[in-house]
């Protein structure tokens, strides 16, 4: 028996709101699992980005890794060759310090035959002063009563006399003249080979000469040689110089 359409409207309602009360739940479970699922697959994604972030940070850490690697080879490679140097630079100042000892002795035992030499010639020197000295000790009284009217009253002679101070001071020629009826005091020194700096010494000696000798002192050198210029300096000094050759014109 057919079911009139006032009765079925209202059970077709009900099985509808039926289905409706089932398929809401159904559908909102299903949007916020849609939901869900669209979160994840976000964080997923940042989840990748963030591993390939990750793996690119790895590879610039190996890659300055590598070149730390090379850098720290390059480095060992610099000390080996520092370390070779050194060691060839050691040898070296050993050789260095062994040759400067052996120069050092060398220089010493050269010294000593260089102090021996200078010893042979400063007693040869002294040998051709004192020849000198006593070839003038015979001509300058001569020569002086020549050239100057001195007269020489006493023999001259190689003496020590004493400064001021009561110190030694050898005079190569010493002697007592008379001029025009006056003293006067023959102070004078040999040397082989005149030079500008035995002037000056002598001249710094006669000071000293002066302080102890009272009377006119009559400087004189006798040489062998010098130079013109030293003998006009001489001269300016009012210092006599009478060389070997006046010696043998007198005989």
């Amino acid at each position: 028996m057919a079911i009139p359409k006032e009765e079925l409207y209202p059970i077709v309602r009900e099985i509808v709101l039926q289905e409706l009360e089932v398929r809401i739940p159904i559908h909102k479970e299903i949007v916020d699992l849609k939901s869900a699922v669209e979160r994840l697959i976000s964080a997923q994604e940042k989840t990748e980005e963030r591993i390939e972030e990750l793996v690119q940070a790895q590879r610039r850490t190996e890659e300055r890794l590598e070149a730390l690697t090379e850098a720290q080879r390059k480095s060992e490679e610099r000390i080996a060759r520092l370390e070779t140097a050194v060691e060839a630079l050691t040898e070296a100042q050993r050789k260095t310090e062994e040759e400067i000892r052996e120069l050092t002795l060398a220089m010493k035992n050269m010294q000593k035959q260089i102090n021996g030499i200078a010893k042979e010639l400063g007693e040869l020197s002294h040998s051709i002063d004192f020849q000198l000295e006593d070839r003038a000790y015979r001509s300058l009284p001569y020569l002086l009563k020549r050239d100057f009217g001195i007269e020489v009253k006493e023999r001259l002679i190689r003496k020590f006399i004493e400064n001021k101070k009561g110190e030694p001071m050898e005079i190569n020629i010493l002697g007592k003249g008379e001029r025009d009826g006056k003293e006067i005091f023959i102070v004078g020194e040999a040397k082989a080979n005149l030079s500008l700096r035995h002037i000056i010494d002598f001249i710094d000696r006669l000071k000293d000469i002066r302080e102890v000798i009272e009377g006119a002192i009559f400087p004189i050198i006798v040489t062998y040689m010098t130079e013109p210029e030293t003998e006009e300096f001489a001269k300016s000094k009012g210092i006599t110089i009478y060389y070997s050759y006046d010696f043998e014109s007198i005989y």
